[in-house]
């Protein structure tokens, strides 16, 4: 299965030195990235919406094959908390459509405190065209229902599987003919890295649950010092050591 590996983010100072060479400005910072990964989730999204023109920079910038994933802002999610979608998606599309080929899955990350709601879930979910892949992270545990799972399947949507302390935190449901994953803190020293026994065990997850033709998004969500970095790249190796067809990085670095 193809499997898109990269960070949650890439814009991190701390990053500079451990992933980013002293000699490149930051504004250069997403090239350079796109040198290594493939995709990256762009999690500044949810704390506030670009302008149009930035989403069709992010395009120029980037190589053709390069996917941005997009965290849905929190406008939809934490502040209106699904209610009244209608337009937070038709807006949060109308800028993200600059991205063009490059858009690859919007990411709902929902709040902690957020309880299941099955009928507000479904009809944000019905905002979204067709075309647009959608991933679904709740934080409460109410939201693990079968009604849940159904709306989730009826609308091709993918439940996130999401990890904390390296284990599932989500039910591993397969809702959608394509997958999404978000690692967001490892046991392994130094913190918050992940060690090579937890990463095998998602590779392998992964390599059990989805046939070859399905679409995978792995993102690493561990950013402080470079963790995300170090991990996606290690996870690249675990995940072709399981026979996962990994693409190479449009941008042709290593």
């Amino acid at each position: 299965m193809p499997v898109l590996i990269g960070t949650s983010g890439w814009q991190y100072k701390d990053w500079r030195g451990e992933f980013y060479p002293e000699g490149v400005p930051q504004r250069l910072w997403l090239e350079e990235y796109a040198r290594h990964f493939v995709t990256v989730e762009n999690n500044n999204v949810f704390y506030r919406l670009p302008e149009p023109k930035t989403f069709a920079d992010w395009r120029e910038r980037t190589p053709d094959g390069f996917v941005l994933a997009v965290k849905a802002s929190r406008y939809l999610t934490h502040i209106k908390r699904l209610r009244d979608p209608e337009e937070p998606v038709r807006r949060l599309l109308s800028h993200a459509e600059g991205l063009k080929e490059r858009l690859g899955p919007v990411l709902l990350q929902l709040p902690p405190g957020l309880r299941s709601d099955p009928g507000a879930l479904d009809a944000t979910l019905a905002c979204f065209p067709s075309r647009v892949r959608v991933a679904v992270e709740p934080r409460h545990e109410s939201w693990w229902t079968d009604e849940v799972r159904d709306v989730l399947k009826s609308r091709g949507a993918a439940l996130c599987w999401a990890d904390r302390g390296s284990r599932p935190v989500t039910p591993l449901w397969r809702t959608a003919d394509w997958g999404y994953v978000r690692l967001h803190e490892g046991r392994a020293e130094p913190w918050p890295r992940y060690g090579r026994q937890a990463l095998s065990a998602w590779a392998g997850r992964i390599a059990d649950a989805w046939p070859d033709r399905a679409d995978v998004f792995v993102y690493f969500n561990n950013d402080p010092g470079g963790a995300a970095v170090r991990d996606a790249r290690a996870f690249i190796r675990a995940a072709s050591s399981r026979g996962c067809t990994v693409p190479a990085a449009p941008g042709g670095g290593s």
